[in-house]
């Protein structure tokens, strides 16, 4: 019974917890192993709508609006441009200057870093794209399917992707008038288009940006043009250590150096291009400004051309009726005058000399029918709404640098040259520049070149002559290095010559001072002006044509000009890069090298012995005597080169069909050996006048006679230069009444070894000489390849080049020849010499011929 019970009593509890289990199951389900406990979920966010906002959640109250171009509107930290639909495919000058710069680095506030055109396109999506422009092949119409294969072949780079946060629409809600996008994130950053170019940053040792030290430190907007001004920081790596004295961009900040960084402020000019562009004015040779070109592709063409069109600023008359008083003689104002303003930073006693130097080009535009066209302006410092790194202002910089330089850059559009401004570059020390070389060129005649220090009044002057010249590089305008061949020699002596016409007809040339002149002559006038060729270039390119309909039909009125213009010698153009026209050069004036040459000798001889009391000063030492003297054996040294361009020379008058005469000219033989005999009197017979003791012995431990022969081995290794012989080879094979290499090598011999028709001593730098002379013959033995230039024509810039084998050539066979009866001569005269050294420079001079000949 116990058992029974007890079995029954365990039934029961069973039975009783299995009904339990099954009411708790219901309220709660039984967990298991398989079963993990559910978390509790949270609640659902929001959908965020993608895409643009409304406008008004967007550029909400506290929005800080600025109406221009691109509308700007801050909000706390962000800035967001608003694009206006009207600005979608719109060309956009984007000019990059330095703001501040790091010291020591030769670069400077105000000097430009980047520019470039760019463009705002409409995305895929909801999305902008800012482009990169470029301008390397263009077709004139989009309508034809040549204008498809151009665009296939001239994509243009993104350098910007943004996502439109808003639209603006107008009053009816449904049409979109403008996009707005955050930009924040592209000007705080290190964008090239708005930065530093990797070439500038290897200049300057930059390796890497440091974006937590940059960013925005405010952007403004006008009507025509957007400004951002930025602060960047970049990383830099320790210079090189180098024993070269020369100095290079990023060698020498000490802000790197100290810190290992520099900082810089950019501002960036964001400035509307013309919907139309000018009408292009086609480049002519004849005429010298500078270009912008690029290749067209038209329809019906069989080949493509090169549309090389002049670079200058945009004159038109206010009206039909201004243009019409114009077209009768009458002088207009232009709607638009090209206004250049002074830098505040300049010292004060400067900025009226600087203006009056842009001041002065108003006649030359009277040339060409405009009254009032160009003025200097005094910048207003209390208006607080200009710039200086405005894009739409024009300003000349001054720089407190020691370098002796200015610079007259110009901003254009590259579709059609017309020029957009200009930040003409003037740095401190010109003013050592110009005192150096009006006191070494003109101070046997000027009394008041004869100062350590010059009066303000000379100085002002001479800036005066400065800023004119660099506001002609601003209005296009090239250096004419021919101007100044175009007077006669003797006329840079005529006193009412002078005063009438200065020394060369356009200020374009660098011909300096007169230096020609001598001290019986009389003459006052001393420097460049405001000349002929400048008012004809000027007429040439800021005539209006109000008749013409198309560039071509005031292409062919301008050649007619032109053509008419050639008749007078002094309103041709000289190209600054011809290898081989000596009419063409740096530094010299008159028709005639040598008549000039010897003329401005014969002052640098009255010169020299004075330069110690010209620049004396009690308690300092001779450093400023050893600069002039520097500076008065690189203008003889000058001089030298201005002589040996006639070697070789051929004259290059850049002709059109329909003009007589050809374009290339040989120069005379009569002139180059006038040039030889030049060399052989004033440079080979040694020069004593130039190492005068009294000037040396305070200056330098040396006498002078390493030097000079520096000098006299520059002379004869320009003479002997590969392409001067092919040159010279080629001419003579035209005409054997041309001058020839065999000429030259015969003429140098008797003018450098004329103590072997009897003298019976040789001097230490004729001995040197002559060493150098024997040794450079022997090098033309086995002389190698030339590399020989020449400018095609019709062209702005840029040189054909040829390689010349001059081992296959007559040049190594002549001077063979000439070392062969060299060494006859030398043989005879070694027993006529009763000085020991000189017997022993001869005889070695033999061995070397002998050696040179006995080389496999």
């Amino acid at each position: 019974m116990k058992k029974i019970s007890l079995i029954a009593g365990l039934t029961i509890c069973v039975l009783f917890g299995a009904q339990a289990q099954r009411k708790k199951k219901n309220k709660e389900p039984e967990k298991t192993v398989a079963e993990a406990p559910k978390k509790a979920e949270a609640p659902k966010k929001p959908e965020v709508k993608k895409g643009p906002k409304p406008y008004k959640e967007v550029i909400d109250s506290t929005a800080v609006t600025q109406k221009g171009l691109m509308t700007v509107h801050k909000l706390d930290d962000k800035y967001m441009f608003e694009i206006p639909d009207s600005l979608i495919g719109r060309e956009i000058m984007a000019i990059t200057r330095f703001s501040k710069t790091a010291a020591g680095g030769g670069i400077f506030g105000g000097e430009e870093v980047n520019r470039q055109v760019v463009r705002w396109e409409k995305g895929q999506n909801d999305n902008l794209l800012l482009r990169s422009i470029t301008y390397v092949i263009m077709s004139p119409d989009s309508t034809k399917p040549m204008a498809q294969a151009v665009k296939n072949s001239s994509s243009d780079p993104i350098i910007g992707n943004f996502e439109i946060k808003a639209y603006k629409k107008d009053s009816s809600g449904k049409v979109k008038t403008a996009y707005v996008i955050d930009v924040t994130s592209t000007f705080d950053a290190d964008m090239q288009t708005f930065s530093l170019d990797p070439i500038r940053k290897q200049l300057l040792n930059i390796v890497s940006f440091q974006k937590d030290k940059s960013f925005i430190q405010k952007i403004s907007t006008y009507p025509i043009n957007t400004e951002i001004r930025t602060v960047k920081t970049f990383a830099t790596t320790p210079p090189r250590i180098s024993l070269t004295p020369m100095p290079q961009i990023g060698r020498n900040l000490p802000s790197a150096l100290d810190a290992g960084v520099v900082t810089m402020e950019f501002n960036t000019s964001m400035i509307l291009l013309p919907k139309v562009p000018m009408r292009k004015r086609e480049f002519d040779a004849r005429v010298g400004y500078f270009a912008n070109e690029y290749d067209v592709f038209e329809e019906e063409s069989q080949k493509s051309k090169t549309d090389v069109f002049a670079v200058r600023w945009k004159l038109e008359p206010k009206s039909k009726a201004d243009a019409l008083k114009q077209k009768n003689g009458e002088l207009i104002e232009p709607l638009k005058p090209i206004v250049y303003y002074i830098d505040p930073a300049t010292p004060d006693k400067w900025k009226k000399y600087i203006k009056a130097g842009i001041d002065d080009w108003k006649v030359a535009f009277e040339s060409a029918g405009w009254k009032n066209a160009i003025s200097g302006e005094y910048w207003p410092e209390k208006d607080s709404t200009m710039s200086l790194e405005d894009a739409r202002f024009s300003v000349v910089r001054y720089f407190a640098a020691d370098i002796q330089n200015a610079y007259g850059p110009n901003v254009h559009d590259p579709r059609s040259g017309e020029i957009i401004e200009s930040h003409i570059g003037w740095y401190h020390n010109i003013m050592s520049l110009l005192r150096n070389w009006y006191m070494i060129q003109t101070a046997a005649v000027d009394p008041a070149a004869r100062n350590k220090q010059f009066s303000d009044e000379l100085m002002g002057e001479l800036i005066r002559f400065v800023s004119s010249h660099e506001v002609g590089h601003t209005l296009g305008l090239r250096h004419n290095m021919g101007a100044s061949s175009a007077t006669p020699v003797e006329k840079l002596r005529d006193p009412e010559f002078q005063r009438v016409n200065g020394h060369t007809s356009s200020i374009m040339d660098y011909a300096r001072f007169n230096y020609v002149a001598q001290p019986e002559d009389g003459v006052k006038d001393f420097f460049p002006r405001i000349g002929d060729y400048d008012k004809w270039a000027i007429k040439w390119g800021y005539s209006y044509f109000a008749d013409a309909k198309s560039a071509d039909e005031e292409k062919a009125t301008l050649n007619e000009m032109t053509k008419e213009a050639y008749k007078n010698r002094r309103l041709w153009f000289g190209t600054e890069i011809s290898p081989y026209d000596p009419r063409y050069q740096t530094e010299d004036i008159g028709d005639n090298a040598m008549k000039a040459s010897e003329y401005g000798i014969k002052n640098l001889k009255r010169i020299l012995p004075n330069l110690v009391t010209w620049s004396k000063e009690n308690g300092e030492s001779y450093s400023e005597l050893d600069e002039l003297y520097t500076q008065l054996v690189g203008q003889y040294r000058r001089y030298m080169g201005h002589v040996i361009k006639n070697v070789g020379g051929i004259y290059d008058s850049p002709k059109t069909y329909d003009m007589t005469g050809d374009q290339f000219e040989i120069v005379p033989k009569a002139t180059q050996k006038e040039a030889v005999a030049f060399l052989n009197t004033q440079l080979f017979d040694t020069p004593t006048w130039m190492l005068d003791q009294n000037v040396l012995a305070k200056i330098k431990p040396e006498n002078g006679v390493e030097a000079l022969k520096s000098i006299q081995d520059y002379a004869l290794s320009s003479l002997l230069a590969g392409d001067r012989l092919v040159r010279l080879t080629e001419a003579s094979s035209m005409s054997a009444a041309n001058y020839s290499v065999d000429d030259l090598m015969s003429d140098l011999k008797s003018g450098i070894f004329a103590e072997l028709r009897g003298k019976s001593s040789i001097d230490i730098t004729r001995r040197n000489l002559q060493k150098v002379y024997v040794d450079k013959l022997i090098d033309m033995l086995k002389p190698g390849k030339a590399m020989v230039r020449s400018i095609p024509v019709g062209v702005t810039y840029g040189f054909n080049t040829r390689t010349v084998n001059l081992e296959e050539t007559d040049i190594p066979s002549i001077a063979r020849g000439i070392l062969t009866s060299l060494k006859g001569e030398l043989s005879a005269s070694s027993a006529r010499m009763t000085d020991k050294v000189s017997k022993y420079h001869v005889q070695d001079l033999v061995a070397r011929i002998n050696d040179a000949f006995e080389k496999k």
